[in-house]
């Protein structure tokens, strides 16, 4: 499955077999060791093992061994305390050094760029030649409006900073680790749990205000706001921005909610307004950059605007960190509200399942993970285009088809697990769902969407002695591919 995995070998001697080595550790990234045997079988080969023990006995005696860069880092308690006891292999192991092709990064970019535009280029006129599996004008286009108003996805000039962001940082698979490991998963990845207290402080503060009213819409005064404050924190951006950076946020995701059939278009207007939006956001994001600059804090941007991206052994441009924060407002706002607003719904429906978490707290990271999997905030997001023909599970696919990933769908296959649409806190292989994806490209915030959903959970349940849904309340969701209801009006008994 590709998750990552660490084995911990730990001695009450550190004398024993060699040199003294307290206040070290030995980190040993083995990712690009072992043999793929099946889709989720890695095996070691002897010649594997044989390196690794032979670089922890060289570590232990000080005898012939060396840091290796992307492989293994001894490292002292300073430092590990110094990136908050986060004890991921690939934090100081660092990346390996990449052979110096003698082509200069500005060519490199512009050679990227031009592949992008021409791949760009082909899927526009596969789709306009008739191949597609779907007729573009029936299915693509209102047909009250002339296809001159309808605005194609595929236009190089409205690239957003987002997408010249990954194009630059993260444009092939070892990139896209490097992004992950070094800019993201110290503060919303692996490296989450730094903002705990913050969450907690944050979440009890939302609930100190209705507490006491025996009824709530926990849309608006709970599941939306909480990752709208916790988001701001982390980035560094002001509280009293926050109706801002929701009116940017849902700038972004306009196609994907008002777009027009599968390739999500949106008409002329929609577009303009949306990249004077964008246009905003970029804007906004320079003036926080600047005040970071001169004075920095302990957060997300400062940090961007300091580190050394290592991969390219230099600083990050503006418009790179913009395009992280817009990933960040995207991908932090709307998917864990609307995975807190459907668990709250699942809770009204089953008042067992309220009393069994609030007996045994121990059972909430099942319950988060079981419900990410039944109630996928994002159904689904990618459209992809087949550049063959195919045949998947039995159905033929003309090249040129429109294929739409189904996130949602996948979670509830019966052939996967067992009585898909049931919470089951016993469920071996909880996180076996692609709510946030697998592999390397799983979402880079799904860290601190955890942890906000588990923290939620725990402090309601200290809260409040029962939940069931108001007599007025309605279930109405927003259009598009995100499962988010609009409103949820609940009646509480406050506990004690």
């Amino acid at each position: 499955t590709q998750i990552p995995v660490c084995l911990w070998f730990l001695t009450n001697d550190k004398n024993k077999n060699g040199r003294n080595r307290k206040e070290e550790t030995l980190f040993i990234d083995a990712r690009n060791l072992g043999t793929m045997e099946t889709r989720v079988l890695k095996v070691l080969t002897d010649e594997d093992i044989k390196k690794v023990q032979d670089t922890v006995s060289s570590w232990r005696t000080g005898e012939r061994y060396e840091d290796i860069k992307g492989y293994c880092k001894s490292s002292n308690t300073k430092e590990i305390e110094k990136n908050g006891f986060v004890l991921t292999p690939g934090r100081y192991v660092g990346f390996a050094d990449e052979e110096d092709d003698g082509v200069p990064f500005e060519e490199k970019m512009k050679n990227y760029t031009n592949t992008l535009n021409k791949q760009i280029q082909e899927s526009s006129d596969l789709e306009k030649s008739g191949i597609s599996g779907f007729n573009a004008e029936e299915d693509d286009t209102n047909p009250t409006l002339p296809e001159s108003t309808v605005v194609t996805r595929h236009d190089p000039s409205l690239m957003n900073a987002l997408q010249v962001s990954i194009m630059s940082l993260r444009p092939n698979e070892e990139l896209w680790k490097a992004h992950k490991r070094q800019l993201t998963d110290p503060w919303v990845g692996t490296g989450a749990q730094r903002n705990e207290e913050m969450i907690t402080r944050e979440a009890n503060g939302l609930i100190d205000k209705w507490i006491n009213n025996k009824s709530v819409e926990f849309i608006s005064e709970f599941a939306r706001p909480l990752p709208q404050i916790v988001m701001a924190n982390v980035i560094g951006f002001p509280i009293e921005d926050i109706p801002l950076l929701k009116k940017w946020g849902d700038a972004m995701v306009m196609p994907f909610v008002y777009g027009q059939g599968h390739r999500n278009l949106l008409t002329k207007e929609q577009s303009d307004e949306q990249q004077a939006l964008l246009s905003e956001f970029g804007d906004y994001v320079i003036s926080q950059l600047d005040q970071k600059k001169k004075n920095p804090k302990d957060d997300m941007l400062s940090f961007l605007t300091e580190v050394i991206y290592e991969p390219y052994d230099r600083k990050l441009t503006d418009t790179e960190i913009i395009g992280v924060a817009f990933a960040m407002i995207i991908g932090g706002l709307e998917t864990t509200q609307y995975a807190i607003s459907e668990q709250a719904q699942i809770l009204c429906k089953n008042p067992d399942l309220f009393n069994e978490l609030k007996e045994d707290r121990t059972k909430i990271r099942s319950f988060v993970e079981e419900t990410l999997r039944v109630r996928a905030p994002t159904q689904g997001l990618s459209t992809r285009m087949t550049t063959q023909d195919e045949e998947f599970q039995g159905v033929k696919v003309p090249k040129g088809s429109i294929l739409h990933l189904r996130y949602g769908a996948a979670n509830v296959d019966e052939e996967t697990f067992e009585c898909p649409h049931q919470i089951n806190l016993e469920r071996k292989a909880l996180t076996r769902h692609l709510t946030f994806s697998q592999g390397h490209r799983t979402c880079p915030g799904n860290g601190i969407s955890r942890l906000e959903q588990a923290i939620t959970w725990d402090l309601l349940l200290d809260r409040i002695k029962s939940i069931e849904f108001a007599p007025d309340a309605t279930f109405d969701h927003q259009p598009g591919i995100m499962l988010g209801a609009l409103e949820l009006k609940i009646n509480f008994e406050k506990e004690g």
